[in-house]
């Protein structure tokens, strides 16, 4: 049906290709062979995205946050791409956000900048200043683009379905990637969405025992004026981090200033992936603001992440690998989190890792790039075909966007002493929870209980092992062929036994016998020795176990 309803556009998508260069494409269409579906290269697959619009841009995005997909070089380009188009007019936006309004537009604000600060490919954003005074944000919709979404998603849709009947589609999961693209896509066409994920950013963030609460900044939603295509929030002032000028201070104080800016970074962030569990997902240069209160900002919550406990301990024991540089325990924790029921290879997946490691052993820990090595991590498991959560990617483009950023703001940044009191600290919460007084008393308690309880269970298992009612069971591999084994082996034994005894016995007849019956009676005996002996011989032959 997609087909049929999308003609123009799958024209235009291929015409898009073709005049970018794709040489499999253009060998593919004009009937010539090509040996194996491939990718174009990543300059060229980024030049398309762009080409195709603002859908295929959030698509290149999402790509960018799956190394378990794709290779680093595709990730590293993917992850340039950005949504600025040019802004929809004004008189389109006014249109939107007055349908969007209980109230006319002239009551609910009193000065809106028609000027917008920002455009991307689903929304643009507006200074504007509400009836009482206060300072918002206007993020709006751009008019016609759930139509547009809507039609493109269809399109993908479809060629998914057609890829995944292949074994590349099937492999890499073509269609749940498909779905889970589609799915972002509509969530971000709903605001209020958006608006609920900053509003828990908020509150996971107003406490902490690693920083000071006041010094991050994310901002506050009115709900009031909210719906799906219009969101207005806190209007923050403020200049991208990567912008702020400290130069008004003095070289110390600019100095201590970024290494405390970097400090709260790491330490915001460690605590939403391995304490909350619940993450801002794109810190790239231009989400992380620097505000004229010199107090650091979030922004654009619209992509999050997220992490159950489960996967919390286990990216916590990765990153104590990655410091010891264990290709074993990073192996063994990768198959933990694989969600994929396929055969996993371990020795080779421990030389994959081992070879990878292994140009970082004479590096110092100041000098590893930790979210180039979780890129790796993934990059090899998807050569073994391990499929892990697809939150894996949106956890390594975080990490890696939030220590690029901090080496550019501060290149002086130590990572490894900015992480390693939260690894430390991280393991002792692990260990001993949030109330350590609670846990060590449960502690107490179960040692207790299992000191009262073990006298008794001794007891009766001493009486169980001298008693007839105590039975082992066991289950070992392969004791079944054993046992047929030894049944065969004393079951010749017994035969021989017999044979043996028989032809003793007719012999001892024979040589005493007096009367025609003893002398029958011998024969008999030899008789049936003979043909026992006979098929005894037969059988070991037929067994093939001769020698």
């Amino acid at each position: 049906m997609f087909l049929t309803q999308t003609v123009p556009r799958q024209r235009e998508i291929i015409e898009v290709v073709l005049r970018n260069g794709w040489d499999y494409m253009r060998r593919l269409l004009t009937g010539g062979k090509a040996d194996q579906p491939q990718l174009p290269t990543p300059a060229v697959l980024k030049n398309i995205l762009v080409d195709l619009g603002p859908v295929y841009v959030k698509l290149g995005q999402l790509l960018s946050t799956r190394p378990d997909l794709l290779s680093a070089g595709y990730i590293e380009e993917l992850s340039t791409l950005q949504d600025e188009v040019p802004p929809v007019p004004w008189a389109e936006v006014e249109v939107v956000i007055r349908k969007q309004l209980k109230r006319p537009l002239e009551e609910t604000f009193n000065t809106i900048n028609h000027v917008p600060v920002a455009a991307g490919s689903i929304a643009q954003t507006h200074r504007a200043t509400l009836a009482d005074g206060r300072e918002v944000a206007l993020k709006v919709q751009r008019p016609g683009i759930d139509a547009t979404i809507a039609q493109d998603i269809a399109l993908i849709q479809g060629i998914a379905d057609l890829v995944a009947r292949t074994d590349f589609g099937q492999n890499y999961d073509i269609k749940s990637t498909a779905e889970e693209f589609t799915k972002a896509l509509e969530a971000e066409l709903d605001f209020t969405r958006e608006a609920g994920f900053t509003d828990q950013l908020r509150r996971n963030l107003s406490q902490s025992r690693w920083y000071d609460p006041t010094q991050i900044v994310v901002a506050e939603i009115n709900w009031d004026l909210t719906t799906e295509k219009l969101l207005v929030m806190e209007w923050l002032d403020g200049v991208p981090l990567l912008s702020a000028d400290l130069s008004n201070e003095n070289p110390q104080d600019a100095v201590a200033k970024r290494t405390a800016i970097t400090t709260l970074l790491f330490r915001v962030f460690f605590q939403q992936l391995y304490i909350d569990g619940f993450f801002h997902a794109d810190p790239h240069p231009g989400n992380l603001f620097y505000l004229t209160s010199g107090r650091v900002a979030l922004l654009d919550c619209g992509m999050v992440g997220r992490l159950d406990p489960r996967t919390q301990q286990i990216l916590t024991e990765m990153l104590l690998a990655i410091v010891d540089l264990d290709a074993q325990r990073c192996a063994q924790l990768t198959l933990q989190l694989s969600d994929s029921a396929q055969p996993v290879i371990l020795s080779r997946l421990e030389n994959d890792y081992d070879r990878m490691l292994r140009k970082y052993y004479n590096a110092s820990l100041t000098d590893i790039n930790f979210s180039q090595i979780i890129y790796e991590i993934l990059q090899i498991a998807r050569n073994n075909k391990i499929r892990l959560p697809s939150n894996m990617g949106l956890y390594a483009k975080t990490l890696a966007n939030l220590e690029g950023v901090a080496r550019t703001f501060n290149p002086e940044v130590n990572l490894f002493d900015e992480i390693k009191p939260l690894i430390t600290d991280l393991f002792r919460q692990q260990l001993l929870g949030d109330n350590p007084v609670r846990s060590l008393l449960r502690t107490a308690l179960d040692i207790k209980s299992l000191s009262l309880q073990s006298p008794r269970q001794i007891e009766l298992f001493l009486d169980r092992v001298t008693s007839e009612t105590f039975q082992w069971n066991l289950s070992l591999q392969g004791l079944d062929g054993m046992r047929r084994t030894m049944d065969d082996v004393a079951n010749r034994l017994s035969f021989s036994i017999l044979v043996g005894s028989l032809i003793m016995g007719a012999a001892i007849i024979s040589s005493q016998a007096q009367t025609s019956q003893l002398s029958f009676v011998s024969n008999v005996l030899f008789a049936a020795a003979s043909l026992l002996g006979l098929w005894l011989i037969i059988s070991i032959l037929r067994s093939g176990r001769l020698r």
